[in-house]
């Protein structure tokens, strides 16, 4: 139990970014918690450490450097983020209450993101005959989504120099139209199948159901935040109205045009 309370500290830490400016709870403070969350784990239990174990940490240490660093490069450099990041919705001051709130959300999901990994090392460190093959389909699965992410968010910018003021329908928005989002969804679906693998008890389950239930949502919630900014902006426009009749918001193959309607959604 102890090595959860270190991943809970370092993650209190490094999500503390938030205090700073309220969206980096979600930002910033997300992508380098991970990165740190992923070295703790490799620190911690660096006699327990396997090949694949190994490059599971590396692989979300490259996820969560990535995503920090992308997305502090497009806020310098993006007038139109800019004006979503310091808007006057963004920017109004917060109730102390609700960022100590967001604070512990933030800093539990992390941990409960991360956690199967450290649940597979603990549980092979106190002997428990874990899987050897597991670890592999999750490094393959979570390497895919760094991939699939990355790859998206570099044709999302190439596509807005050609043309900054057309929708994006080109590459992998084509399969769908948040290929970034799908990205983490691979990621962290690849953290969470690690736990069929490593003998995880019933509280282990709950904390990583939790984690990945959680990233799910906030996936799904980004995407319709997106649905909702870009029905402003290019809703009257018929191209972009025969895009999203025929492409997924979210899921490949899955018939789901639109969440914008599901409010609960809404965080």
């Amino acid at each position: 139990m102890n090595y959860l309370l270190i991943l809970l500290a370092v993650s209190f830490a490094v999500s503390g970014l938030g205090w700073i400016y309220f969206i980096y709870f979600f930002s910033i403070g997300y992508g380098f918690g991970v990165s740190a969350l992923a070295t703790s784990i490799a620190l911690i239990f660096r006699d327990t450490l396997t090949a694949p174990t190994l490059l599971l940490c590396v692989v979300m240490f490259i996820f969560g450097c990535r995503l920090g660093l992308y997305l502090l490069t497009r806020e310098k450099r993006s007038p139109e983020y800019k004006k979503i990041l310091y808007g006057p919705d963004a920017a109004k001051k917060k109730p102390l209450f609700v960022v100590v709130v967001v604070w512990i959300f933030c800093a539990l999901l992390y941990v409960g993101q991360v956690s199967p990994i450290a649940f597979y090392l603990a549980n092979k460190a106190q002997g428990a005959p874990v899987s050897e093959i597991l670890p592999w389909i999750s490094v393959v699965l979570m390497a895919l989504g760094v991939a699939l992410e990355s790859g998206a968010d570099a044709q999302k910018k190439a596509a807005k120099k050609i043309n900054k003021n057309r929708f994006v329908d080109t590459g992998l928005y084509r399969l769908v139209r948040c290929p970034n989002y799908l990205g983490e969804l691979v990621i962290w679906t690849g953290a969470f199948i690690l736990c069929f693998g490593a003998c995880c008890s019933l509280w282990q389950w709950i904390l990583a159901g939790i984690g990945y239930i959680g990233i799910v949502y906030v996936m799904f919630s980004g995407a319709r935040r997106l649905e909702i900014r870009q029905n402003k902006v290019y809703g009257n426009d018929p191209e972009y109205q025969a895009y999203i009749k025929k492409t997924p918001i979210l899921l490949p193959f899955v018939p789901i045009y639109s969440v914008e309607k599901y409010k609960w959604l809404q965080a």
